[in-house]
């Protein structure tokens, strides 16, 4: 539960015209309101400034005294414990102290993980109310939440087990970002475009890295006047870089994030205008929709899709303003996407759809909240200009609402749509409102479909509120009410449960909102009322009838439950869960009628009840709990006049029942008997008061009844006892009407109709409390003298052991003991004892706070707490003694410890159900348009409630006394006892909750690890048993998922504590304490230091005791493994691992199991990077390297600034004297996008450590690793083992051996290379997967680690390395391609390309050399296409060099070969990006390219007839003719073209434009896999290209192209251009419609299509037509139905007889052709609209019956057309006849039946 959930939003207006008390000494911030309204609330002004005293003086002295733990987070847990108590209640200069306090602690560069979070969510709730505090209060710096982001999210030593962070600290800090955002200095906007923009390389990995950054940091709530120091800065950069990025990198939807919020914070101040098309146009796309028959979906676009939520903030912000732009494309997204939301369609997509309909309405919803209705704070308006107006909002609605009803009934559920409709009714219940109805009337009545019975509930659930407060919009809302209750009665049906369920929730939630009052008399008595006033006085004389069938509805499912009589056979104790359900919305949709209910009424219903209670005898377990809930409601209700029914009547039964002594003991009780106990158990949860009459009569049934034998007899006896005490004892209200002081008035004084729907006013609540009074407490305390007493007596014999009790009167009379605590727990004080003192060392004050939760202690009387307390401690010694198997009487012990402890009122499990269900309640009811809690009364009544029980659970048990610690003992006793495994299950925790042996403690650690190693030597632990080898399992899995690095250090810095000075001597309220002494200062200061050589100590004894631990000898294994796995985690980034544990992992690294091996190899690399050396770095100024100056605005790509890291072959570093010279920039990014403000590189090599060092030079920890490596022996057991294989076919190239080796030759450079030359050579030769994966791993690692070796050595190497790999690459295997593909990648990766030239050299040797076969020339290409494209944009030449070498290449290749040029393409053209703001490349350009491909595809071009694929692959010999190689050209072009799809930045459309008649004349019509590879290649590259983005200037150029090929000689090019068309306008839909010629020429060529002489062509368009005009793109206007019908009335030829001999003419005449592209035209115009029937179709459908007689094909279209109608519209046939006449329907009845229809 999250602690600001409880502070409540929105400020109800201050409680006016009540005298207040005295002024406080401060303004609090913000407090919780409902404290307000709690029965003692005047005291809690007092307590609340004493508390936050001590707050502020503690904290702030725990910080002074440099005393992180306990002292600060102690006052930190504080903190949050009293906002959760009273809200922000402290004034606005202590808020400012205390965020900056939290701000600087959280900042703290060591502080570790787990308190940073801490620091962190408080932090997050103090400003999570931006309100409270402007921009002028609170100013905070966003450099140190950067630091922090960067050093945790970003963290440079996690992947090397040098840091563990827990998962939950990404969001911790996005949030912490996200709350601190409004407060960062105006400037820091440049600031962080300056610091992020260099890291802007769309290729490199960085460019998501700098988009995230911006996405969570820029500010966007600046005020306008600042705005030019705000997103006027960066607006135009990242808007275009987002509109002219077409392929969806991952950091498009982050772009996406960010205008969402820039356009939330900013309405009315940006012009999204030009943008919108767009905008909708990738949203549309976003979701994923499947267009048109075959579609291949790029697969990135389901992974990187944008965040829908998102996406709706961002259209909800640019709604209204004077062009009403956004509201049309709004529109125009739901005509296309309508047809989606009808129930028949599912698919992977509906999630989107759904969350799209969810989120909308509760944005617009919100917006409209803080336009109309919040109240204003600092935070910039909205201009009145850009209000939404009502017609806005009426469009809106418009355009949503029929999806939405769509969505009602969809597969997924209704949840979403009733979520929906619950926030358009707020805003239009007159337009939403009714068509619900419409559909909830009929699914009353149905009794075939109980799913749209529940569906349509569930949205009428939703508007309830809307409905029933009619309002101007909606006057007749109310009328409806009375008619639905009444016909949701048959729906409490015992055969359908979730009916059944919705039913109840149904009900409740009408009688909730509506005061159940016959009002008709009113009719004679006022004149003045309205027509629906009128009317609904009038059919208010239902209700009593409407109360008294719905209780005739529940006895039926009563009756129904209990006449399962295998029940009492099987003695099943609980209910089934659906039965516990059931009872549940039973028990409390009864309660909220009789609630609601009038006087007159409610006696009626309460005579009902009880004369059915009496006229049957009920099982306990079902039937008999909800009779007695039942009774219960109507008890609660009115409890004078009912108890005066029940109480006698169930008394005299059960004392005539027990008259005769033989019952006490009889095992099977009458159930007569039972019934009545149960019965009277739970009337008795009513007010105290009322049952202080009864109490003689009470007394007396439970000195009868509580020492039955049978169990359940004294359980129920003992139900009594609890309830008695409870009611007698607790604070809690009376009641819940939705009106205060009920509706018992005369209908001349009150006119309960206008209450209907009204919310409660939080400021005349008028809670009735029932609180204590002192003849009450009396009585508890007299049921606690008479029956606790008793017990407490026996049992303490009973533990002296002079007492015999069987087990089951022990039971017996724990249980009494049991409840009777309980009952009365609050009355009864904490148990009292010494403090155990010195627990932990503070300097700061640790002391409990007390709450005042409404009752006294009468210290007088004895404390029962602690006379239980003493009996039972001494019981359960007697019993694990004498009985230890009694489990029933020690499970109950251990609940009555429990509560001794804890127990104050109620449990925490219980309010927090209670917490979650009053969230959903609130939830499914508020109003969020208006907000300002308007809440129902009994809600608002359940929250105080739940303040008040917060407030007995915060019992902080800090103060440990001595009696505590005796019980915890206990416990641990009990819990270990007998059961060896008990102390690994203390050591586990529960499932949730903290473990022992990860708790963030060093000395908790240092006592739990070692112990649980050691425990594998241990005589007691049956090691044999599964189930504790399992507990071992799961403890070390639970350490290893739970563990966060512990800090070492605990300093706290200067800044922090100036600050805290400030908090303590900040007055109002003020505490007296003192200021500090020096003394005490420099006090702190040394135990803060000692505790940091604590933690140190600590840490090394816990290293040497896991070591001894693992060391022993006869350690089973999995024990030794455990240890192994402990030990590794306890490498960190701030301290080398001990000498001892250095060695033992390396000696490890040829341990024998492979398991050992691999943490080994991990840990080393890690201890490597502990021991790594510091390099020097140094500024450089580029712009002086290059002799350029900077450039004046933002130039991203090739510049001369940035020529000068460039790969140059002419001037590489060649000699000695070249290479130091030469000034090497490693990470590839730097320098594309703009120069950092600040740019470093590495010092010269004389600055840099000392390379070849003696042993001597070495410290101790290199020394052991430098001998292990020295030593031939190990390398070679070591190179063997690393060449074995781990799992077949599995193993990959694995990171950990590399960075294990990087590291050996970056710290120690070419030492150990002689004894590793002559494995790496033998291994290269051999060409097992294993041995090859080995090497390359090896190669990897030497070349990354040589980056700071001198020349001399890194010319020796490659002299070692060159041959290697050209051994290697002409080895190389399907299964080790990958692997030095991964190598060579590895290798590359943020390495000036300049120091690399030796290898680049090599790899471009000849890549295609046809040696060794093409599989060898293809896997080449994988490898240097590795290299280079980790280089990106800095190695123009060679990726020059490589097409020149590949280009007369492209013709003779195999498919292998074929499939990676196409991908190296890719890779070679990726750099030539058309983004905002870039120079033209230097690599290789698409355009260019393509013109030369272009003049190589003529000879195919400038055929007609189709293209066979006839050339064989293999005869690559002799000269081909030209057409011959342009099929080989255009295969591989068309590898090139698909692979590019998903992966470049921008799509050359241009240029590809011109290859598209191609494609269209080889790509196939059907879908068979049979083709050949040209033409499937030709078909999905197609449908590829057909889903690319297009930019408005490329939409005439496509369309020229269909045009032209739409004239084409070819069928198949013809269709294709159809299939093409529906693809690319409805992913471009937005683009398309902006422009109006290209809708006429599409219109003009579907159209013209139509008459095509090819009939598979015509029927083509005429699916594409219908698929244009259901998205909306084209309208069904008249000119378009006038010429369709011209079209069918064209007259066809006379049939000629034909002449025996002739073949029929197989070409269709010209005049069939047009009249069937009418019908066809027609047709398309009726499929347009499968869900509904517009006005224009009757008269259509007429039109084409006409045609039923005609010849082929025309008959079979308009078949198919008439039975498509009749399959889409057959779900709502009863609505849609409605639009036919008689006649029409007679024809169409006709034809949907008749023979033809058939034939």
């Amino acid at each position: 539960m999250e602690p600001a959930e409880l502070a409540g939003g929105g400020d109800p207006p201050e409680p006016g015209g009540r005298p207040g008390p005295a002024p406080r000494s401060f303004v609090p911030q913000k407090e919780i309101v409902y404290n307000k309204l709690l029965p003692y609330a005047g005291r809690l002004d007092a307590e609340s400034d004493l508390q936050l005293a001590q707050i502020k003086s503690n904290l702030g002295r725990a910080v002074q005294l440099q005393e992180l733990w306990p002292g600060c987070l102690f006052w930190t847990r504080k903190l949050s414990t009293y906002i959760r108590l009273y809200g922000r209640k402290f004034s606005k200069e202590d808020h400012v102290l205390f965020i900056k306090l939290l701000y600087e602690l959280v900042s703290i560069p060591k502080l570790e993980i787990s308190m940073m979070q801490g620091f962190a969510r408080l932090l997050i709730n103090l400003l999570k109310k931006k309100e409270l505090l402007s921009r002028d209060d609170l100013e905070l710096p966003w450099r140190p939440l950067y630091d922090m982001v960067e050093r945790i999210l970003y963290s440079k030593t996690e992947h090397l087990g040098l840091n563990w962070f827990p998962n939950s600290v990404e969001n911790v800090l996005k949030t912490l970002v996200k709350s601190c955002r409004p407060y960062f200095p105006a400037d820091a906007t440049a600031e962080m475009l300056e610091e992020w923009r260099p890291l802007m390389c769309p290729f490199d990995v960085t460019m998501q890295k700098a988009i995230t950054y911006f996405e969570i940091f820029l500010p966007t709530s600046l005020p306008p006047e600042l705005h030019h120091k705000g997103f006027k800065l960066w607006f135009d950069e990242l808007i275009g870089l987002w509109v002219s990025v077409q392929n969806l990198p991952q950091w498009e939807g982050q772009l996406v994030n960010l205008f969402a919020r820039l356009a939330t914070d900013n309405i009315g101040y940006i012009d999204w205008d030009p943008y919108v098309p767009k905008i909708f146009t990738r949203i549309l796309r976003s979701l994923n929709l499947p267009v048109g028959s075959s579609q291949v979906l790029v697969p990135r676009f389901l992974t990187n899709a944008y965040d829908i939520g998102h996406a709706v903030i961002w259209i909800t912000a640019m709604m209204g303003g004077p062009s009403k732009l956004v509201q049309k494309h709004l529109a125009g997204l739901f005509n296309s996407i309508t047809s989606f939301y009808h129930p028949s369609n599912n698919g992977r997509w509906l999630n989107k759809l759904m969350k799209l309909l969810q989120r909308l309405p509760n944005s617009v919803v919100r917006r409209l909240h803080r336009e109309r209705y919040k109240k204003p704070s600092w935070l910039t308006p909205v201009p009145d200009s850009h209000k939404l107006t009502d017609q806005d909002v009426t469009d809106f609605v418009r355009c949503i609402i029929q999806p939405v009803l769509l969505a009602m009934f969809s597969k997924t559920g209704s949840l979403e749509a009733a979520q929906a409709l619950q926030n358009l009714a707020l805003m239009r219940p007159e337009l939403v409102i009714p068509p619900v109805l419409e559909r909830t009337y009929p699914a009353l009545e149905t009794l075939t479909e109980p799913h749209q019975l529940t569906a349509t509930l569930s949205c009428v659930i939703g508007v309830a509120r809307s409905l029933v407060s009619g309002g101007k919009w909606f006057p007749e809302g109310p009328t409806h009410m009375l008619p639905l209750l009444m016909r949701a009665l048959p729906g409490v049906d015992p055969n359908d449960f979730s009916k059944c369920m919705i039913t109840f929730q149904f009900i409740a939630t009408f009688s909730t909102l509506v005061p159940l009052v016959d009002c008709s008399s009113v009719l004679q008595e006022r004149n003045d009322l309205t027509e629906v006033e009128r009317e609904l006085c009038s059919a208010t004389a239902e209700f009593e009838d409407f109360v008294l069938q719905f209780m005739d509805r529940c006895f039926g499912l009563i009756e129904s439950s209990t006449l399962e009589q295998t029940r009492e056979e099987t003695e099943t104790e609980k209910m089934t869960h659906l039965e516990s359900l059931v009872e549940l919305g039973l028990s409390s949709t009864f309660s909220t009628i009789l609630t609601q209910c009038s006087k007159e009424i409610f006696m009626v219903a309460l005579q009902k009840v009880f004369n059915f209670s009496i006229s049957h005898i009920f099982e306990t377990r079902v039937a008999g709990r909800m009779v007695a809930d039942m009774c219960r409601a109507a008890v609660k209700c009115c409890p004078e006049e009912s108890l005066k029914l029940f109480v006698p009547h169930c008394c005299s039964v059960i004392t005539q029942l027990t008259m005769n002594d033989d019952v006490l003991n009889e095992e099977e009780l009458d159930k007569e008997l039972l019934w009545n106990l149960q019965l009277l158990s739970e009337i008795t949860r009513v007010d105290g008061k009322k049952l202080l009459l009864y109490r003689e009569q009470l007394v007396k049934i439970l000195q009868r009844t509580l020492h039955l034998t049978c169990k359940q007899g004294y359980t129920l006896s003992c139900n009594l006892l609890h309830h008695l005490l409870r009611s007698t004892t607790l604070i809690y209200p009376t009641e819940y009407c939705s009106v205060p002081g009920g509706f018992d008035k005369p209908p001349s004084e009150y006119f309960p109709i206008k209450d209907w729907g009204k919310p409660g006013d939080l400021w005349n609540l008028g809670i009735q409390w029932h609180v204590p009074s002192s003849e009450e407490v009396a009585f508890a305390f007299y049921l606690l003298d008479s029956f606790l007493q008793p017990e407490l007596i026996k049992l303490q014999h009973c533990g002296d052991g002079e007492l015999e009790m069987s087990r089951d009167d022990v039971l017996q009379s724990l249980t009494i003991v049991h409840n009777c605590l309980i009952g009365s727990g609050n009355l009864l004080p904490p148990l009292k004892g010494e403090p155990v003192t010195n627990l932990v060392p503070s300097m700061v004050s640790l002391e409990e706070t007390k709450l005042y939760t409404g009752l006294e202690y009468d210290l007088s009387r004895e404390n029962h707490r602690e006379a239980i307390a003493r009996v039972i401690r001494k019981l359960l010694n007697h019993i694990l003694n004498n009985s230890e198997d009694d489990t029933k009487s020690l499970f109950l012990i251990i609940k009555i410890i429990g509560d001794l402890l804890q127990f104050q009122g109620s449990h925490k499990h219980e309010f927090d159900s209670r917490w979650k269900s009053f969230n959903l309640v609130k939830k499914s009811m508020e109003n969020r348009l208006h907000g300002k809690k308007q809440h129902i009364r009994a809600l608002l009544i359940d929250r105080v409630m739940l303040q008040h029980e917060l407030r007995t659970l915060t019992v902080e048990g800090c103060e440990y006394k001595r009696i505590h610690q005796d019980m915890i003992r206990d416990l641990l006793r009990l819990s270990t006892s007998s059961y060896s495994q008990g102390a690994l299950y203390c050591l586990l925790g529960n499932h949730s909750g903290v473990c022992l042996a990860n708790l963030h403690d060093w000395d908790c650690i240092v006592q739990t690890w070692p112990a649980i190693v050691s425990s594998g030597l241990s005589k007691a632990m049956s090691l044999e048993k599964p189930s504790i080898v399992r507990l071992f399992d799961d403890l070390a899995e639970k350490i290893h998922r739970q563990y966060e690095t512990i800090g070492l250090d605990f300093a706290i810095p200067k800044s922090c504590v100036e600050i805290a000075e400030l908090l303590q001597q900040s007055k109002n309220p003020s505490s007296n304490q003192t200021m500090l002494s020096s003394e005490e200062i420099k006090e702190g200061l040394k135990r803060q230091q000692e505790k940091n050589a604590d933690a140190l100590r600590n840490y090394e004894n816990l290293v040497n005791t896991l070591l001894d631990g693992v060391e022993q000898r006869n350690l089973p294994w999995k024990f030794e493994h455990i240890g192994i796995g402990l030990l590794s985690l306890l490498l960190r980034d701030d301290r080398v691992l001990p000498l001892r544990a250095i060695r033992f992992f390396v000696e490890n690294l040829n341990h024998d199991a492979i398991v050992v091996r691999k943490m080994a190899i991990s840990a080393v690399a890690g201890i490597l990077k502990q021991l790594k050396r510091t390099h020097k770095k140094l500024t450089i100024n580029p712009y002086e390297m290059s002799g350029y100056s900077k450039p004046t605005q933002i130039l991203a790509g090739d510049r001369p600034d940035n020529h000068w890291l460039h790969y140059d072959s002419k001037s590489i570093p060649r000699t000695k004297k070249e290479w130091e010279s030469s000034c090497f920039v490693e990470k590839t990014h730097w320098g594309y996008y703009t120069w950092p403000q600040n740019m470093v590189i590495y010092a010269g090599v004389e600055e840099q450590p000392k390379l070849g060092r003696s042993r001597e030079d070495l410290t101790e920890a290199e020394q052991i690793i430098f001998d292990h490596f020295s030593d031939p022996k190990f390398v070679e057991q070591l190179i063997t083992f690393l060449s074995l294989e781990d799992r077949k076919g599995k193993d990959k190239f694995n990171p950990r051996r590399f960075c294990l080796f990087k590291g050996i030759f970056r710290n120690f450079d070419d030492a150990f290379l002689p004894v590793l030359r002559p494995h790496l050579e033998r291994l290269v030769a051999d060409s097992h997967e294993s041995t090859q994966r080995c090497v390359a791993e090896i190669i990897a690692g030497l070349i990354r680690g040589s980056k700071h070796w001198t020349f001399e050595k890194v010319e020796k190497l490659w002299e070692l390395l060159c041959p290697l790999l050209r051994t290697a690459l002409s080895n190389i295997t399907v299964e080790t391609y990958n692997d030095w593909g991964t190598c060579i990648a590895t290798s590359c990766e943020s390495r000036d390309p300049r120091k690399l030239h030796w290898l680049f050299e090599l790899l471009l040797e000849s890549p295609l050399s046809g040696e060794g076969g093409s599989f060898v020339d293809a896997c080449r290409l994988y490898v240097l296409q590795g290299g280079l494209a980790q280089q990106e944009w800095r190695v123009p030449e060679l990726l020059h060099r490589l097409l020149k070498y590949l280009e007369p290449k492209l013709t003779q290749v195999y498919k292998n070969v074929r499939e990676r040029i196409g991908s190296v393409l890719t890779y070679i053209f990726m750099i030539d990006v058309s983004l905002p703001n870039t120079a033209p490349t230097a690599s290789p350009r698409v355009p260019e390219f393509t013109a030369r491909i272009l003049e190589k595809l003529k000879p195919l071009m400038d055929v007609d007839e189709e293209i066979q694929n006839h050339v064989m692959e293999e005869n690559g010999i002799g000269e081909e003719d030209e057409r011959t190689q342009g099929i080989k050209l255009l295969k591989t072009i068309l590898k090139w073209l698909m692979a590019s799809a998903g992966r470049s930045f921008s799509t050359a459309v241009t240029e590809q434009l011109q290859l598209l008649p191609l494609f269209f004349k080889i790509a196939p019509v059907e879908n068979d896999n049979s083709y050949d590879e040209l033409k499937r290649d030709a078909k999905l590259c197609l449908s590829l290209m057909s889903q690319g983005l297009l930019y408005p200037h490329q939409v005439p150029l496509v369309l020229q192209v269909l045009k032209q090929t739409a004239r084409s000689s070819s069928w198949h090019a013809r269709y294709t251009v159809l299939t093409y068309l529906q693809t690319m306008v409805f992913y471009n839909l937005f683009i398309f419609l902006n422009n109006e010629d290209a809708v006429k020429d599409i219109r003009w060529l579907v159209i013209s299509l139509l008459e095509d002489e090819q009939l598979e062509v015509r029927e083509m368009a005429a699916t594409t037509l219908s698929g244009l005009l259901q998205c909306n793109f084209l309208t069904m206007d008249s000119p378009m139905q006038i010429h369709f019908e011209q079209l069918c009335k064209t007259k066809l030829p006379k049939k000629r007889k034909r002449d025996p001999g002739s073949v029929g003419d197989t070409i269709p005449s010209a005049e069939l052709v047009k009249r069937h592209a009418g019908v066809l035209g027609l047709g398309a115009c009726v499929l347009s609209s499968p869900y509904d029937v517009p006005t224009w179709m009757p008269q259509l459908l007429m039109n084409l019956s006409a045609h039923l007689n005609d010849p082929q094909p025309i008959e079979m279209t308009v078949k198919k057309t008439l039975s498509n109608f009749r399959r889409t519209h057959h779900d709502n046939w009863q609505e849609h006849k409605q639009q036919f006449t008689d006649d029409q329907l007679l024809v169409l009845t006709d034809l949907l039946v008749s023979p033809c229809y058939y034939a």
